[in-house]
Protein backbone atom coordinates (compact mmCIF):
# COMPACT_ATOMS: atom_id res chain seq x y z
CA UNK A 1 0.00 0.00 0.00
CA UNK A 2 1.42 3.18 -1.18
CA UNK A 3 1.29 5.55 1.68
CA UNK A 4 1.41 8.91 0.37
CA UNK A 5 4.30 9.94 2.16
CA UNK A 6 7.39 9.42 -0.66
CA UNK A 7 9.12 13.44 -0.36
CA UNK A 8 7.32 14.57 2.85
CA UNK A 9 8.89 16.57 5.65
CA UNK A 10 8.32 14.67 8.93
CA UNK A 11 9.59 16.21 12.52
CA UNK A 12 9.27 14.10 15.34
CA UNK A 13 10.19 14.76 18.50
CA UNK A 14 11.81 12.56 20.95
CA UNK A 15 13.63 11.25 18.31
CA UNK A 16 16.29 9.90 19.11
CA UNK A 17 14.84 6.70 20.76
CA UNK A 18 12.23 4.74 21.38
CA UNK A 19 8.89 5.09 20.05
CA UNK A 20 10.51 8.27 18.09
CA UNK A 21 13.31 6.78 16.51
CA UNK A 22 10.70 3.83 15.43
CA UNK A 23 8.38 6.36 13.80
CA UNK A 24 11.76 7.79 11.93
CA UNK A 25 12.71 4.35 10.76
CA UNK A 26 9.42 4.17 9.22
CA UNK A 27 8.30 7.23 7.64
CA UNK A 28 11.92 7.14 6.01
CA UNK A 29 11.20 3.47 4.62
CA UNK A 30 7.75 5.27 3.18
CA UNK A 31 10.40 7.97 1.51
CA UNK A 32 10.01 10.51 3.61
CA UNK A 33 12.69 13.18 5.04
CA UNK A 34 13.19 13.18 8.49
CA UNK A 35 14.20 15.56 10.99
CA UNK A 36 14.61 14.43 14.51
CA UNK A 37 15.08 16.33 17.82
CA UNK A 38 16.02 15.37 21.15
CA UNK A 39 18.27 17.17 24.11
CA UNK A 40 21.13 14.91 23.24
CA UNK A 41 23.53 15.34 20.31
CA UNK A 42 25.01 11.97 20.21
CA UNK A 43 21.70 10.31 20.86
CA UNK A 44 20.48 12.08 17.76
CA UNK A 45 23.69 10.99 15.86
CA UNK A 46 23.21 7.54 16.50
CA UNK A 47 19.33 7.35 15.97
CA UNK A 48 20.10 9.53 12.53
CA UNK A 49 22.52 6.32 11.51
CA UNK A 50 19.96 4.02 12.04
CA UNK A 51 17.25 6.21 10.02
CA UNK A 52 19.47 6.74 7.21
CA UNK A 53 19.87 3.21 6.59
CA UNK A 54 16.35 2.15 6.78
CA UNK A 55 16.01 5.15 4.46
CA UNK A 56 18.28 4.36 1.44
CA UNK A 57 20.72 6.57 2.98
CA UNK A 58 18.93 9.93 2.96
CA UNK A 59 20.12 11.68 4.88
CA UNK A 60 17.94 12.65 8.49
CA UNK A 61 18.41 16.23 10.18
CA UNK A 62 18.75 16.62 13.70
CA UNK A 63 18.49 19.53 15.83
CA UNK A 64 19.72 19.41 19.87
CA UNK A 65 16.22 21.16 21.87
CA UNK A 66 14.87 21.57 25.24
CA UNK A 67 10.77 21.45 24.39
CA UNK A 68 10.09 22.78 27.84
CA UNK A 69 11.31 25.95 26.57
CA UNK A 70 9.58 27.85 23.79
CA UNK A 71 12.40 28.80 22.27
CA UNK A 72 13.88 26.24 21.92
CA UNK A 73 10.77 24.71 20.35
CA UNK A 74 10.03 27.12 17.54
CA UNK A 75 14.06 26.82 16.91
CA UNK A 76 13.93 23.46 15.81
CA UNK A 77 11.20 23.21 13.92
CA UNK A 78 12.06 26.50 11.88
CA UNK A 79 15.59 24.54 11.33
CA UNK A 80 14.01 21.38 9.98
CA UNK A 81 11.37 23.64 7.86
CA UNK A 82 14.33 25.77 6.67
CA UNK A 83 16.68 23.05 6.00
CA UNK A 84 14.17 20.81 3.68
CA UNK A 85 12.63 24.21 2.47
CA UNK A 86 8.83 23.26 4.43
CA UNK A 87 7.11 21.21 7.18
CA UNK A 88 3.92 18.32 6.45
CA UNK A 89 3.91 16.01 9.57
CA UNK A 90 4.56 16.76 13.09
CA UNK A 91 4.68 13.57 15.19
CA UNK A 92 5.07 14.97 19.09
CA UNK A 93 6.92 11.93 21.10
CA UNK A 94 8.80 13.85 23.60
CA UNK A 95 8.46 13.55 27.18
CA UNK A 96 8.14 11.03 29.74
CA UNK A 97 5.96 11.55 33.37
CA UNK A 98 7.02 10.38 36.13
CA UNK A 99 5.60 7.30 37.71
CA UNK A 100 4.04 7.33 41.82
CA UNK A 101 1.33 7.54 43.66
CA UNK A 102 0.03 10.97 44.91
CA UNK A 103 2.10 11.04 48.16
CA UNK A 104 5.24 10.38 46.67
CA UNK A 105 5.50 13.00 43.79
CA UNK A 106 7.06 16.12 44.31
CA UNK A 107 6.45 19.04 42.67
CA UNK A 108 9.18 18.76 40.41
CA UNK A 109 7.89 15.51 39.49
CA UNK A 110 4.84 17.18 38.52
CA UNK A 111 6.41 20.08 36.07
CA UNK A 112 8.50 17.77 34.34
CA UNK A 113 5.40 15.95 33.57
CA UNK A 114 3.09 18.78 32.53
CA UNK A 115 5.95 20.85 30.94
CA UNK A 116 7.26 18.24 28.69
CA UNK A 117 4.37 15.75 28.18
CA UNK A 118 1.71 18.44 27.35
CA UNK A 119 3.06 22.05 27.04
CA UNK A 120 6.35 20.41 24.97
CA UNK A 121 3.59 19.45 22.84
CA UNK A 122 2.05 22.05 22.66
CA UNK A 123 4.95 24.75 22.20
CA UNK A 124 6.19 22.13 19.28
CA UNK A 125 2.27 22.47 17.83
CA UNK A 126 2.30 26.27 18.26
CA UNK A 127 5.71 26.36 15.75
CA UNK A 128 4.74 23.93 13.47
CA UNK A 129 1.32 25.43 12.31
CA UNK A 130 2.48 28.65 10.59
CA UNK A 131 4.89 26.03 8.30
CA UNK A 132 2.30 23.78 8.17
CA UNK A 133 -0.48 26.11 6.81
CA UNK A 134 1.96 27.47 4.32
CA UNK A 135 1.61 23.86 3.03
CA UNK A 136 -1.73 24.24 2.57
CA UNK A 137 -2.42 21.68 5.39
CA UNK A 138 -0.26 18.74 6.80
CA UNK A 139 -0.80 16.21 10.06
CA UNK A 140 0.26 16.45 13.30
CA UNK A 141 0.16 12.96 15.36
CA UNK A 142 0.50 13.33 19.24
CA UNK A 143 2.39 10.03 21.13
CA UNK A 144 0.07 10.57 24.20
CA UNK A 145 -0.60 6.86 26.32
CA UNK A 146 -3.59 5.57 27.27
CA UNK A 147 -3.42 6.77 31.14
CA UNK A 148 -5.39 9.91 29.38
CA UNK A 149 -8.16 7.15 28.72
CA UNK A 150 -7.82 4.90 31.38
CA UNK A 151 -6.35 7.03 34.65
CA UNK A 152 -4.96 5.03 37.48
CA UNK A 153 -3.41 6.70 40.72
CA UNK A 154 -0.31 5.09 40.63
CA UNK A 155 0.68 6.92 36.97
CA UNK A 156 -1.30 9.73 38.09
CA UNK A 157 0.88 12.54 36.42
CA UNK A 158 0.68 10.89 33.64
CA UNK A 159 -3.06 10.29 33.48
CA UNK A 160 -3.17 13.95 33.61
CA UNK A 161 -0.74 14.91 30.87
CA UNK A 162 -2.13 12.72 28.96
CA UNK A 163 -5.89 13.61 29.60
CA UNK A 164 -4.59 17.54 28.81
CA UNK A 165 -3.02 16.28 25.29
CA UNK A 166 -6.12 14.60 24.38
CA UNK A 167 -8.03 17.56 25.13
CA UNK A 168 -5.75 19.65 22.70
CA UNK A 169 -5.66 17.24 20.14
CA UNK A 170 -9.79 17.51 20.13
CA UNK A 171 -9.51 21.01 20.20
CA UNK A 172 -7.35 21.54 17.63
CA UNK A 173 -8.34 19.46 14.96
CA UNK A 174 -11.71 21.10 15.41
CA UNK A 175 -9.65 24.78 14.84
CA UNK A 176 -7.77 23.30 12.01
CA UNK A 177 -9.56 21.21 9.94
CA UNK A 178 -11.05 23.33 7.81
CA UNK A 179 -7.59 24.82 7.13
CA UNK A 180 -6.55 21.16 6.00
CA UNK A 181 -4.30 20.12 9.28
CA UNK A 182 -5.52 16.86 10.52
CA UNK A 183 -4.66 16.24 14.54
CA UNK A 184 -4.84 12.95 16.17
CA UNK A 185 -3.23 10.92 18.80
CA UNK A 186 -1.91 7.76 19.25
CA UNK A 187 -2.11 6.14 22.48
CA UNK A 188 -0.27 3.70 23.32
CA UNK A 189 -0.01 1.15 26.66
CA UNK A 190 3.01 -0.45 27.97
CA UNK A 191 5.58 -0.15 25.33
CA UNK A 192 8.87 -2.04 25.50
CA UNK A 193 11.27 1.31 26.14
CA UNK A 194 13.61 2.30 29.05
CA UNK A 195 10.68 3.94 30.54
CA UNK A 196 8.48 1.41 30.71
CA UNK A 197 11.34 -0.28 33.63
CA UNK A 198 11.14 2.82 35.30
CA UNK A 199 7.56 2.77 35.96
CA UNK A 200 7.59 -1.07 37.02
CA UNK A 201 9.76 0.26 39.24
CA UNK A 202 8.08 2.80 40.96
CA UNK A 203 4.73 0.37 40.58
CA UNK A 204 6.81 -2.28 42.50
CA UNK A 205 7.84 0.38 45.35
CA UNK A 206 4.61 2.16 45.80
CA UNK A 207 2.66 -1.51 45.60
CA UNK A 208 5.55 -2.97 48.14
CA UNK A 209 6.38 -5.61 45.39
CA UNK A 210 9.58 -6.81 43.63
CA UNK A 211 10.07 -5.75 40.86
CA UNK A 212 9.99 -9.78 39.09
CA UNK A 213 6.15 -9.25 40.81
CA UNK A 214 5.18 -6.18 39.41
CA UNK A 215 6.42 -6.93 36.26
CA UNK A 216 3.91 -9.97 36.37
CA UNK A 217 1.38 -8.24 37.59
CA UNK A 218 1.46 -5.78 34.48
CA UNK A 219 1.67 -8.52 32.02
CA UNK A 220 -1.03 -10.48 33.98
CA UNK A 221 -3.04 -7.03 32.73
CA UNK A 222 -2.37 -7.40 29.09
CA UNK A 223 -4.77 -9.66 27.11
CA UNK A 224 -1.98 -10.53 24.29
CA UNK A 225 0.66 -11.34 27.32
CA UNK A 226 3.45 -8.71 26.26
CA UNK A 227 4.18 -5.81 26.29
CA UNK A 228 3.73 -3.37 22.53
CA UNK A 229 6.94 -2.95 20.60
CA UNK A 230 7.96 0.69 19.39
CA UNK A 231 7.86 -0.70 16.06
CA UNK A 232 4.24 -1.06 16.41
CA UNK A 233 3.46 2.21 17.37
CA UNK A 234 5.22 3.39 14.90
CA UNK A 235 3.67 1.73 12.09
CA UNK A 236 0.17 2.85 13.68
CA UNK A 237 2.34 6.61 13.97
CA UNK A 238 2.44 6.36 9.81
CA UNK A 239 -1.00 5.70 8.78
CA UNK A 240 -2.43 8.23 10.72
CA UNK A 241 0.33 10.49 9.34
CA UNK A 242 -0.39 9.53 5.66
CA UNK A 243 -2.41 9.85 3.06
CA UNK A 244 -4.25 7.08 4.14
CA UNK A 245 -5.64 8.50 6.36
CA UNK A 246 -7.41 11.41 4.53
CA UNK A 247 -10.85 11.32 7.00
CA UNK A 248 -9.24 10.82 9.97
CA UNK A 249 -9.08 14.16 12.52
CA UNK A 250 -9.83 14.64 16.34
CA UNK A 251 -9.18 10.72 16.76
CA UNK A 252 -8.24 8.99 19.68
CA UNK A 253 -6.27 5.64 18.86
CA UNK A 254 -6.04 3.51 21.63
CA UNK A 255 -3.22 0.99 21.12
CA UNK A 256 -2.73 -0.88 24.91
CA UNK A 257 -3.93 -4.39 23.33
CA UNK A 258 -7.07 -4.14 25.45
CA UNK A 259 -5.23 -3.67 28.72
CA UNK A 260 -7.59 -3.93 32.12
CA UNK A 261 -5.48 -1.77 34.26
CA UNK A 262 -7.67 -2.76 37.53
CA UNK A 263 -5.85 -5.81 37.39
CA UNK A 264 -2.98 -4.16 38.04
CA UNK A 265 -5.10 -2.47 41.69
CA UNK A 266 -3.41 -5.21 44.29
Amino acid sequence: MDLGLQGKVVFITGGSKGIGRACGVEFAREGAHVAICARGLEGLREAAKTIEAAGGGRPVFTVAGDMTKWEDARRCVDEAAAHFGGLDVLVNCAGASPGGVLEHLTEDDWALSLQLKFMGYVRCTKAAVPHLLRRGGGRIVNVVGNDGIKPVYWEITASAANAADLAMTSALAEQYGPHGILVNAVNPGPVDTGRWDGLVRAYARDKKLSVEQASAQALRSLPLGRICTPEEVAAVVVFVASARASYMNGAWITLDGGQRKAIMDV
